[in-house]
């Protein structure tokens, strides 16, 4: 156990949730991507392929980066956490936004399969990481003694 885990009673619950709403995500976000993939690419050929393949990498690097983050600020003031969680929203809406600006003019990528994959990808890894926070047996209350 490391030292701020020790220190902070409420790491381990927060690593502990961590750790499962990454296994769900992992689990059942990457084949609701692959469903995108094939589905697109039969559709609209190779530019489906692509715009669903860089669409399922750009939201699963979004979902996992919100799960780092908050494996990386589980020990720390709740009042630092609040500004990790809210820097690293808006860090990743900027970079998402810039990412698509930039993939705005390619036309090798078709743009209803990137954005639909997004979408698809995005609500899978939320569904799939609430479900798992839910089953995840971890305490309310933790006394301060603990």
């Amino acid at each position: 156990m490391s030292e701020t885990e020790t220190e902070n009673p409420h790491a381990a619950v927060v690593q502990k949730a961590a750790r499962a709403m990454t296994r769900a995500s992992l689990l059942l976000t990457p084949p609701a991507v692959l469903l995108c993939i094939v589905v697109f690419s039969i559709v609209f050929g190779q530019p489906g392929f692509l715009g669903s393949l860089v669409g399922g990498a750009l939201a699963l690097l979004a979902s996992l980066s919100t799960l780092g983050l908050m494996r990386f600020s589980a020990g720390q003031d709740p009042m630092f956490v609040m500004v990790i969680a809210l820097g690293g929203y808006v860090v990743k809406v900027v970079v998402l936004f810039a990412a698509l600006s930039l993939l705005k003019g390619v036309t090798a990528l078709h743009p209803l399969s990137l954005g639909v994959t997004m979408i698809v990808a995005i609500l899978v890894a939320a569904a799939v990481e609430f479900a798992a926070f839910r089953r995840t047996k971890i305490p309310a209350i933790i006394p301060a003694g603990s």
